[in-house]
């Protein structure tokens, strides 16, 4: 089974489009480093619900070792955009030669100079498309509630591909 370690912002996007569940259906295992768990997903200000209803989701909590702790923060002192969160889902990824995924530019900049591979939303929907675990008026439905947020930063012109090919099917 292909491990995936997620970054706040892509688990936060399926959240608002109410995809968590398809997600957590596919053959991976979706993982985050336990500081970034602590401080973004059982912290949020909506109370510790999120972070709870990803455990129960299947999503794993992974503490790194102390080498990966080293690694996470030279990551961020040589890029200060990282957040040290992100530094750490990288140092994970990267250590243990499992996938990330980032809606982060600066991260998956990173990621690709250190060889990790890395995915985001869209490749996920594709992946949950692809898969069939989820009707394309559900996928369609989810995608738009994704867009149509005000911090949304997908690339609009892969976003109406997608919906464009959901209406079809």
């Amino acid at each position: 089974m292909n491990v995936m370690v997620a970054d706040t912002s892509v688990l936060i996007d399926l959240e608002r489009g109410s995809l968590l569940e398809r997600c957590f259906s596919l053959p991976f295992r979706f993982t985050v480093p336990d500081l970034l768990y602590r401080r973004e997903l059982a912290s949020r200000d909506e109370g510790p619900e999120f972070g709870e209803s990803l455990l129960s989701l299947g999503l794993k909590v992974e503490e790194l070792e102390e080498a990966e702790v080293r690694r996470a923060v030279s990551y961020q002192r040589g890029n200060t955009s990282l957040s040290l969160p992100d530094s750490f889902a990288l140092a994970l990824a990267a250590s243990r030669r499992w996938m990330l995924l980032t809606g982060d530019g600066a991260l998956r900049t990173l990621a690709m100079t250190l060889n990790v591979v890395c995915h985001g939303v869209l490749w996920l929907l594709d992946q949950i498309f692809e898969a069939g675990v989820s009707s394309p008026g559900e996928l369609a439905s989810g995608l738009r509630a994704i867009r149509d947020h005000p911090r949304c930063r997908l690339p609009q012109n892969e976003v109406q591909d997608r919906l464009r090919l959901y209406s079809t099917c």
